[in-house]
């Protein structure tokens, strides 16, 4: 099942399932965050909760994404209830690249970088035993809900930024119930966005090169995620001429960590089970354009496909002037 969320031609949310090209408008409720929390206090599946509200309403979803009326799969009305995190270093890569990288981690574990050293901990501890808690991962914290682009809109990098490269990747989406418990909502596709160039000067650095605004669906998938997930990664010129695609694998089966272990090390702090929060949570990519020298320009557009997430993500690379604020004495 996959859910959109999206405003109508009088500007009204609506939340409804896509089917194809039909979005099935769901009575009742007017976001997918208010389908979550009803589902939780009823306590009854979201899928289930759906099947039950979907009216005889409908839209077409290729004229709302032409209409610019896309919205993001799960949000909360204020941004800072939203967290927007992810984690590093959990990919194997496609099948052609896994061997050499267990090449790069193989032999005595002072002589890696530290990088190395972490992807070795998730291949070697990141799949516990059900029930277990494996090694943690790298983690980073990107920003809040005011960061997060819809399909269709601009992914605005600021002035400063060395870089504005794709990072095409699945992330998780979570609402916190009323008792402080995590609910996984579903599962999207997004563009995860990141400064490569800062990083690369130094891994420290990452913090800097990761607080950026980032893609997210169109499209919300309910349930589990695939164990396996093939999907492509384009960059579009000006003109609309494919400059660069490459195919990118996601999903357990192309992973040294398994959700739940990222789960498990995400959600095991307090401040993130604060009761109505929201959390999109990137689970990190093994396939970056900026791995082949492309320096991706203002007015270009990325887009990451992946069929069984529904329609592809598409967000126009922009660049917004910035003001540093110099601080006042009070």
């Amino acid at each position: 099942m996959l859910l959109v969320q999206f405003k109508n031609e009088q500007g009204a949310r609506q939340v409804g399932v896509l089917e194809q090209n039909t979005i099935r408008i769901i009575d009742g409720y007017s976001t997918t965050y208010a389908l979550a929390q009803d589902a939780i206090r009823k306590s009854v599946g979201l899928a289930a909760l759906v099947e039950k509200s979907v009216g005889a309403q409908t839209a077409a979803f290729d004229a709302v994404a032409a209409a610019g009326r896309l919205l993001s799969p799960l949000d909360h009305t204020d941004d800072a209830h939203t967290y927007v995190t992810g984690t590093g270093l959990t990919h194997l890569g496609s099948a052609d690249t896994r061997d050499a990288m267990h090449k790069k981690i193989g032999g005595d574990v002072e002589s890696l970088s530290d990088s190395m050293k972490m992807f070795r901990m998730g291949v070697e501890g990141g799949k516990p035993a059900a029930g277990a808690a494996g090694v943690q991962p790298e983690w980073f914290y990107k920003g809040d809900g005011s960061i997060v682009a819809a399909s269709g809109q601009d992914l605005a990098m600021p002035d400063f930024a060395l870089d504005g490269g794709e990072e095409p990747e699945v992330a998780g989406l979570y609402v916190i119930g009323d008792d402080g418990q995590p609910y996984r909502v579903g599962f999207a596709i997004g563009n995860e966005f990141s400064d490569h160039v800062t990083e690369r000067q130094n891994y420290l650095y990452l913090a800097h090169s990761k607080l950026r605004v980032c893609g997210l669906g169109p499209a919300l998938l309910v349930g589990e995620a695939p164990a396996s997930i093939e999907g492509t990664s384009r960059i579009y010129d000006k003109e609309g001429k494919v400059r660069w695609e490459k195919p990118f694998f996601s999903g357990e089966q192309n992973m040294s960590h398994t959700i739940a272990n990222l789960e498990h090390h995400h959600f095991k702090y307090p401040l993130f089970k604060r009761p109505g929060d929201v959390h999109v949570h990137f689970f990190g990519t093994a396939t970056l354009s900026v791995a082949d020298n492309i320096v991706v320009q203002p007015g270009e557009t990325f887009e990451i496909d992946a069929p069984q997430f529904g329609p592809a993500l598409r967000n126009k690379l922009s660049v917004f002037k910035t003001e540093v604020a110099k601080v006042k004495t009070l």
